[in-house]
C-alpha cells in the first residue's frame, strides 16, 4: 500500500503540487548538470541559441549545462533520447520545430508522441533563407525558379534532413511555383551550408542566422527570405512574396521542453530562469546577430503555439504532398 501510494503520489506531482515532493526539488532545482539535447548537429541555428541560453544558465545555477548534440533522422534520435530519459527537469530538447510539430505527420511510425512532451519555453523565432552557390546563373529569386523551371528536377537544394523545416520550405516552394527539386537531406545546417559553400548543391532554405556571414563574406548569396517581412539584417534583400510566390510565409522557431511527467513547478522554474536569461541585454544582442526574434513564452502560451504550429505544418506537408517512409 505504501508504495502505491508513493507512486500517485509521483504521477500527481507532474502537474500538481499537492504532493509537495515537487516542491522541494524545484526549490533546490538544480543540484547537478543539466543536459539540453540538440537533435541536429553541432553549428547551426539550434546549436547555436541553446549554447548562449546555457552559458548563462550556467552561471547563474552553478551547475553544469551540457549541450549534447544527437543528430539523426529529422531530429527524431536526439527527440527519442529525451522522451525516455528521467522525468526530473535534467534532460530538455532545445529543437527546431520538426520533432515537436512536424514529424508526426511525416513519418509513419514514431518511437515518441511529439505531444507528450512538456512545453517549457520558445527560445526565438528565426526567418528562413533562400541561399545559393555563388556559381549559380541568377541574381535574384526569380530567376532562380526561372532557372528552376528551365532546369526541373535537375536543381540541388539541400536541407537539414527530411522533414525539416529547410525541406519542407523547398518543398512548398516547389509546389507554389510549380517545379521540382532534388531534395539532399544532411544530418543539420552545418554539413548542408559547407556543401553549398563548396558547391556541390545548387541551394538551400537555410535559418537567416547561420546562412548570413556566408552571405556577407561573399561565400554564398541570399536571394530572399522566406517570411512575410524582410529581415532587419537584410532590409535590401526581398522576400519570396516580394519575388512571385503571393503570400510565401514560412520562418522557423525554437523550443524547449522536458519529458512527459516531469513536474510542473520544475517546469515552471526552468521557464522562469530561460526568461529571465532571454532578457539580458547581452543575451538578446546575440540573438539578433543570429536574426532571431527572442522568445520567452510561458508554458500555456507554447503549449498554445505548438498545437497551431502543428495545424499549420500539418496543412504545409499534405499540401506539399511530403512523405518518409
Amino acid at each position: 500500500m505504501r508504495q502505491h501510494a508513493l507512486t500517485a503520489c509521483a504521477a500527481i506531482a507532474a502537474w500538481a503540487v499537492s504532493c509537495g515532493v515537487a516542491h522541494a526539488d524545484a526549490g533546490k532545482f538544480p543540484q547537478r548538470p543539466v543536459r539540453i539535447v540538440v537533435p541536429f548537429s553541432a553549428g547551426g541555428t539550434a546549436d547555436v541559441l541553446p549554447r548562449i541560453i546555457g552559458e548563462k544558465l550556467n552561471a547563474m545555477w552553478g551547475q553544469p549545462v551540457i549541450i549534447d548534440n544527437r543528430p539523426g533522422a529529422g531530429g527524431n534520435i536526439g527527440a527519442d533520447m529525451v522522451a525516455k530519459s528521467q522525468p526530473d527537469g535534467y534532460t530538455l530538447v532545445a529543437t527546431p520545430p520538426a520533432p515537436l510539430a512536424i514529424n508526426q505527420y511525416l513519418y509513419k511510425n514514431l518511437s515518441f508522441d511529439p505531444e507528450r512532451f512538456v512545453p517549457v519555453t520558445v527560445l526565438a523565432r528565426v526567418p528562413n533563407v533562400l541561399a545559393v552557390k555563388n556559381d549559380l546563373p541568377v541574381k535574384t529569386a526569380q530567376e532562380f525558379i526561372d532557372y528552376a523551371r528551365k532546369n526541373d528536377g535537375r536543381v540541388t537544394v539541400a536541407t537539414q534532413g527530411n522533414g525539416t523545416t529547410s525541406h519542407l520550405t523547398g518543398a512548398l516552394v516547389a509546389n507554389q511555383a510549380k517545379l521540382s527539386f532534388v531534395f539532399v537531406p544532411y544530418k543539420g545546417t552545418a554539413p548542408a551550408l559547407a556543401d553549398l559553400m563548396g558547391g556541390q548543391v545548387d541551394a538551400f532554405f537555410d535559418n537567416i542566422s547561420s546562412t548570413y556571414r556566408q552571405h556577407e563574406s561573399g561565400k554564398v548569396r541570399i536571394l530572399a527570405v522566406t517570411s512575410a517581412k524582410r529581415s532587419p539584417l537584410l532590409p535590401n534583400t526581398p522576400t519570396l512574396a516580394e519575388s512571385g510566390l503571393t503570400g510565401f510565409d514560412v520562418s522557423t522557431w525554437f523550443g524547449v521542453a522536458a519529458p512527459a511527467g516531469t513536474p510542473a513547478d520544475i517546469v515552471q522554474k526552468l521557464n522562469a530562469d530561460i526568461a529571465q536569461v532571454l532578457k539580458m541585454p547581452d543575451v538578446k544582442q546575440k540573438f539578433i546577430e543570429q536574426g532571431a526574434e527572442v522568445g520567452g513564452d510561458t508554458p500555456a502560451q507554447t503549449a498554445e503555439f505548438l498545437e497551431a504550429e502543428r495545424a499549420k505544418w500539418k496543412k504545409a506537408i499534405d499540401t506539399a504532398d511530403v512523405t518518409i517512409n
